[in-house]
């Protein structure tokens, strides 16, 4: 209390001002003051907008349906039949090639029968159709939602790579971390590849990691060809990258599905690339393919090992050619291979001739000829014992010419013809001429 008093005054100066409410005006003087302002009122007034006729039902239907948003229809997987793997094989026939996009209409659902894909490519392999790569062009609607069953699919896949719970190598590990993202949706794949496109580097990220497993499913079928299922598991990465990159969602099929040929490609070219110590071209890889299709078949076929006239007849090539695809198709072998039943002494290398390397005795007839050479031309004079040196290849084993041999002396062409005719004639006489008879 006694503050309160004391800094009574002060608090005064420095009070909030206090606003006395006003009193109402009356209805009256309301009135009044609306009739007076109402020609300027109405300059500043909104306008008024009249109220717009009612549309007729049908045109509310159509704009109403026009509105809606495209919904994804789900459909079942369609298995190509018979009649039209022969129809797109006689259109690869007659034209010598079919493109991917002709490849992806009739396998709409490739991820659903992997092994009549596999078995359709071995197909168009033994007729010797090309696979083209084709931009643009429509493929017709397809589903684009994934089915709950692929989930399972891929998890029963991964259970049958997995070597043990306990075991922490490197594939191992790998299935482990990719086993963690989720798998994507139709709808999600659409919006993930819109954002791709406009440049969008975590959409691009998104759309590999969901699909890794596609890799490992298909690098699978792939082991035993010199490769390492890691090594597959890389190269199918390769074409998955280069998959997001081509995805058009436009034309209306999955992702995976796309994405199936791209990784298939990327193995089988790093397969051709890297599988052999002596690298084939990748054409010529496929040739040796087709040549040992048709080389089994024969054998079922005959019973027997087939000549190389009947499967050049199969191929349609010629004997030469045919050939020319065995020895190339030969597998390398290493020259420390061992031999016999003591394997640790004898290697392959120790029972074949290297024709390339001098025989001793050789070198020591060589090595004969080069002194009785010398000891013939020491009665020569210096300029003449070069002259010879340089026109014969005597020293460094290069004959030169007259013009080289005259620059070098700085002489004319005719006067070192002169100069050696007259020192081979000098040697023709010498004693020691008899003793290179002999070599």
């Amino acid at each position: 209390m006694f503050f309160k008093k004391k800094a009574g005054k002060k608090a005064k100066a420095f009070a909030r001002p206090s606003f006395k409410k006003t009193a109402k005006r009356p209805a009256a003087a309301k009135k009044a003051g609306k009739k007076k302002g109402g020609k300027k009122a109405k300059a500043f007034a909104r306008p008024s907008f009249k109220k717009k006729t009612k549309k007729p039902a049908s045109a509310k239907k159509f704009l109403k349906k026009k509105a809606e948003p495209a919904k994804f229809v789900k459909t079942e997987a369609v298995i190509p039949t018979q009649a039209q793997l022969a129809v797109l094989i006689e259109k690869g026939r007659s034209r010598g090639f079919i493109t991917e996009d002709e490849i992806l209409f009739t396998f709409s659902e490739v991820e659903e029968y992997p092994q009549m894909f596999e078995e359709f490519f071995d197909e168009i392999d033994l007729q010797g159709i090309q696979v083209a790569s084709h931009e643009s062009g429509f493929l017709g609607e397809f589903s684009i939602f994934d089915k709950p069953e692929d989930k399972k699919k891929i998890a029963s896949e991964l259970k049958k790579l997995d070597v043990a719970d306990i075991s922490t190598d490197s594939i191992q590990m790998y299935l482990k971390e990719i086993g963690k993202v989720a798998l994507l949706s139709g709808e999600e794949e659409v919006k993930l590849a819109k954002k791709n496109e406009k440049g969008s580097m975590e959409a691009r990220a998104r759309l590999i990691e969901a699909n890794l497993r596609l890799v490992v499913s298909i690098a699978k079928k792939f082991t035993g060809r010199s490769l390492s299922l890691l090594d597959l598991i890389q190269e199918g990465n390769i074409g998955l990258f280069r998959a997001v990159e081509k995805f058009d969602y436009r034309k209306g099929y999955k992702f995976s599905t796309y994405a199936t040929w791209w990784i298939r490609q990327a193995i089988t070219r790093a397969l051709a690339d890297q599988s052999r110590t002596i690298r084939i071209p990748v054409h010529m890889v496929e040739t040796i393919n087709r040549f040992q299709q048709v080389e089994r078949r024969l054998i079922q076929d005959l019973g027997r090992e087939p000549l190389p006239e009947e499967i050049a007849a199969e191929m349609g090539e010629d004997v030469s050619k045919v050939r020319n695809i065995i020895k190339i198709s030969q597998e390398t072998v290493s020259l420390e291979t061992s031999v016999g039943e003591d394997s640790e002494d004898s290697t392959l290398g120790d029972f074949i001739e290297d024709d390339k390397t001098i025989t001793p005795d050789r070198v020591a007839a060589m090595q004969l000829l080069k002194d009785h050479v010398k000891e013939i031309i020491s009665d020569l004079t210096p300029r003449e014992q070069k002259i010879l040196e340089m026109r014969f290849g005597l020293t460094d084993g290069v004959a030169h010419t007259l013009e080289e041999v005259g620059q070098e002396f700085g002489v004319t062409r005719e006067r070192i013809r002169q100069i050696e005719a007259k020192s081979l004639e000098k040697i023709s006489e010498h004693r020691d001429m008899l003793k290179l008879k002999d070599y």
